[in-house]
């Protein structure tokens, strides 16, 4: 095996902690609340601080990228987790728990942008390898989801919770190690870093998640709702005008007007924000109303797991070269929401083979088509030099859909009786509310898809290879 495939191995294992990171900590929650005195409200927090970092700071950690080079970012990052991850497993108090956390998630704002950039300079002279390389990195995504709710099961059961980031410890020093000797470096470029943009972006994004996060407990007309989303959007504006007044800005506004770019990133955040509700709860069906346990849940969402790495890294090349990338998108994320609406079908009384094991199967099904040309529609529509911030900007896509989805689809879902334990009958209906919302958020994205992605002319396609034709 060559160099360039042992690199995407690192690339795809980055990609891989990054997602299992989310997923890891739900079954560790309660003794964690226990241990550290987290307050019923304050516990989601161990979730979210993850995620509001991670989506926050990862426009920020693509223009460094560019800047500093993706190498050296790429070990940075995984320098900031393993210290993270160190706080978090030795953390005595709620309060330091969530400094850990944090600096896991800027650790991963960092690693993500700088992992695709690389894979693009393996693999971005290569046209029928970059398909597989994207497949492959694709897929380290689902599998992670997947180990997570295994791993949190069996280390919180046998082990006991800090081991959850114990375990990151000796996989940070092995990238670190292993990044100078693998990856291929890139010069420093000249470039100014846009502070007060990183400074007003990350903000923003992250008032507006908390904003909707917390809305699922306060409220959407309470007080720190409301003031903590007009504050997000207050910033996000003023995101954007600084960035149209200075000369090296955080994000070159005019790299949405790049064809494609602007319509595969939003693919991406509404194919997150349908997916990551379904896996969410479709994990507390299985637990909650099945009565499944950990370990019995995460085995239940394993064929949905196998069939997307199979299709990702067997079919995905193959049907791109077919097809094209737009018909896929579309395709998939209409698949999706068919998946999502035979869940919402979902019996207090079901069982696996009927009510989950085909629908989600069909979901599976939708996310696996649609992904894998999303992602390379997004990162080779930009310019080589600008690669970073085109990773920042669809992994930022990708993670603040997926927040923002799951934020939204919880508030619909307890509004129906999602929250009252207890009751298979009122959580199989909030559980219900939430499918047919992400299905509604999948439609709507499958015809965005087909209203902004453009075909390519005869010619320009006739130059290019199928595999990464970018939205045929």
């Amino acid at each position: 095996m060559s160099k360039r495939w042992w690199a995407l191995g690192f690339i795809a294992l980055a990609q891989f902690m990054v997602i299992m990171d989310t997923s890891i900590i739900g079954v560790a929650l309660p003794r964690m609340r226990t241990d550290l005195g987290f307050s019923p409200d304050g516990l989601s927090w161990v979730f979210n601080a993850y995620v509001v970092a991670f989506g926050g700071l990862l426009l920020l950690g693509g223009r460094l990228s560019d800047l500093f080079g993706a190498r050296r970012m790429f070990g940075a990052g995984w320098a900031v987790t393993l210290a993270g991850s160190v706080v978090a497993a030795l953390a005595g108090t709620a309060g330091v728990e969530l400094v850990g956390r944090v600096l896991q998630g800027a650790g991963a704002a960092m690693i993500a942008p700088s992992a695709l950039t690389l894979l693009m300079m393996l693999f971005g002279d290569r046209p029928k390898e970059l398909t597989k390389a994207l497949a492959l990195y694709g897929a380290a995504a689902p599998a992670g989801g997947t180990a997570g709710v295994f791993l949190g099961g069996v280390i919180t059961e046998w082990l006991s919770w800090p081991w959850i980031f114990w375990l990151y410890v000796p996989i940070s020093l092995l990238a670190l190690l292993a990044a100078p000797a693998l990856m291929p470096a890139a010069p420093a470029r000249r470039g100014a870093v846009d502070v007060a943009g990183a400074a007003a972006v990350t903000a923003g994004l992250a008032l507006t998640v908390f904003a909707i996060v917390g809305a699922a407990d306060q409220g959407w007309a309470s007080a720190r709702t409301l003031g903590s989303l007009a504050g997000g959007i207050v910033l996000l504006a003023v995101f954007l005008v600084i960035q149209r007044k200075r000369r090296t800005p955080l994000v070159r506004l005019g790299i949405f007007r790049t064809p494609n770019l602007g319509g595969a990133n939003l693919a991406q955040f509404l194919l997150g924000a349908a997916w990551i509700p379904m896996w969410y709860f479709l994990n507390l069906y299985l637990q909650q109303v099945l009565g499944y346990g950990a370990f019995a849940s995460g085995a239940a969402l394993l064929p949905m797991t196998v069939l997307i790495v199979v299709l990702m890294v067997g079919a995905a090349p193959k049907l791109i070269a077919r097809f094209g990338s737009k018909p896929l998108i579309v395709a998939g994320l209409w698949a999706l929401a068919a998946g999502l609406l035979w869940l919402s079908f979902a019996s207090p009384t079901g069982t696996f083979v009927i009510d989950v094991l085909p629908a989600s199967l069909v979901a599976a099904l939708g996310q696996a088509l649609a992904f894998i040309p999303s992602l390379g529609t997004a990162i080779s529509s930009a310019r080589p030099e600008e690669g970073g911030l085109a990773s920042g900007i669809v992994n930022t896509s990708y993670q603040i859909g997926s927040a923002l989805g799951l934020a939204a689809m919880t508030v619909v879902g307890m509004s129906f009786g999602a929250d009252r334990l207890g009751d298979a009958v009122a959580l199989t209906n909030g559980f219900s509310a939430a499918f047919l919302g992400a299905a509604a958020i999948a439609v709507a994205g499958g015809f965005l898809a087909l209203a902004t992605l453009r075909t390519p002319k005869p010619a320009t396609a006739a130059e290019q290879s199928p595999d990464i034709a970018p939205a045929s």
